[in-house]
């Protein structure tokens, strides 16, 4: 793809569920905001500024556009990453109405970790489910009133998805809980499963989809009176007052998203965020095939090999495996030799990947639209002389 055209023959990056690589476009519009409008938004009156706040708000539109949600709804705050926007939330809920905390075995350590210290702060139970083979919540008879469920809708090493999404949603909301959704790994590739959701919030990284280092909150706008904020600053207030102040989210509806977002923002990374979506929306049947012809050609290959072991049963652009009598780091150092970036260990999944499942460190090969055929025939080579 001309997009990535600046890829040499001989590179072949496999590290997408970390970041992806950005086409072209996007880096182009991040220089067009250091070129010709660096300003600060929803600040200042002069052009620069109100070019700025004009893309910088049709990136929010074109996320809900992207999910289907009615601004009337839902907003978006932008944060520096998913981790820091899941911990946001957790640290800014009223904890008078949480009175347990529930996340699942699979989960990235950005939701399991600060599940486990909000449950340690609060003095409140934390609860960790299990989840299917195929993803799947298992429930059981949980009651999730007072719950604050945080959850991953598609997992980080194999790409496994939360299939009943709607139906734990459902039944949280039912309870009388609150729906946190990770849409890390989901966002770059099967965003439909988002589309029309009812969490009360989905937090993820633009930087796996395409756009620049960047974290992105969509959340219910019913969510904000169940907040009990202590992280504010600069850019979150209407007025001051000697010993108090006004909050532009109480002032203004349309300042809704500034209860997430202290401080300067990162303005250029959000204006190119909106290319991004643009770029990712307008992928055509003929690259998601090519995208999946590569997985599956990729997966297939590793599944024949006697020596390896694959983490997951199902094919997916995001996969983990080992190689019997080899450690794993020594041969993500010898792919590396040969210019094929792959990650090792446990990609921050520690709890299930290593106690729960007992596997060796792994290696994880994550394909993206910046794969190319020749990509897969040089992995398949070179692990073939390995």
């Amino acid at each position: 793809m001309r997009d990535f055209d600046y890829l040499g023959e001989e590179t072949v990056y496999l590290d997408a569920a970390c970041q992806s690589l950005r086409p072209k476009p996007v880096v182009e519009a991040l220089e067009r905001y250091y070129f010709t409008h660096n300003s600060c938004g929803e600040r200042v009156k002069y052009a620069w500024g109100e070019k700025t706040d004009e893309l910088v708000e049709g990136t929010r539109r074109k996320i809900l556009k992207l999910l289907k949600l009615k601004t009337k709804e839902y907003f978006v705050s932008f944060t520096l990453n998913t981790t820091y926007g899941i911990n946001l939330i957790l640290n800014e809920l009223d904890p008078k109405l949480v009175k347990k905390v529930v996340t699942s075995e699979i989960e990235h350590n950005s939701p399991f970790l600060a599940t486990m210290a909000m449950s340690e702060r609060l003095g409140v139970p934390r609860i960790v489910l299990e989840r299917d083979d195929d993803g799947t919540l298992l429930m059981g008879d949980e009651d999730f009133a007072g719950a604050v469920v945080v959850v991953n809708c598609a997992a980080n090493f194999d790409g496994r998805q939360l299939i009943n999404l709607k139906a734990v949603i459902k039944r949280v909301h039912k309870d009388g809980g609150i729906v946190v959704i990770d849409a890390a790994q989901a966002m770059s590739h099967y965003y439909e499963m988002l589309e029309k959701t009812e969490a009360d919030a989905v937090c993820f990284s633009a930087h796996k989809m395409y756009a620049p280092s960047l974290g992105v909150i969509v959340a219910r706008r019913d969510l904000v009176p169940k907040l009990k904020q202590t992280f504010i600053g600069g850019g979150m207030v209407d007025d001051v007052e000697r010993n108090s102040y006004l909050l532009s989210a109480e002032g203004n509806k349309d300042h809704i998203h500034t209860v997430f977002e202290p401080g300067l923002q990162a303005w250029g990374e959000i204006v190119a965020l909106g290319e991004a979506i643009d770029w990712l929306s307008a992928r055509t049947k003929e690259d998601k095939e090519r995208l999946k012809a590569c997985t599956q050609e990729l997966d297939e290959f590793l599944r024949s090999r006697e020596r390896v072991k694959m983490v997951g049963s199902e094919a997916n652009p995001t996969m983990s495996f080992y190689v019997e009598g080899l450690d794993s780091h020594l041969l993500g150092a010898a792919l590396g030799k040969e210019g094929i970036m792959a990650r090792t260990g446990y990609f921050c999944s520690h709890y299930y990947l290593d106690k729960v499942c007992r596997y060796p460190a792994l290696v994880r090969f994550s394909l993206s639209y910046a794969t190319r055929e020749g990509d897969v025939e040089r992995v398949k080579k070179v692990m073939g002389n390995i």
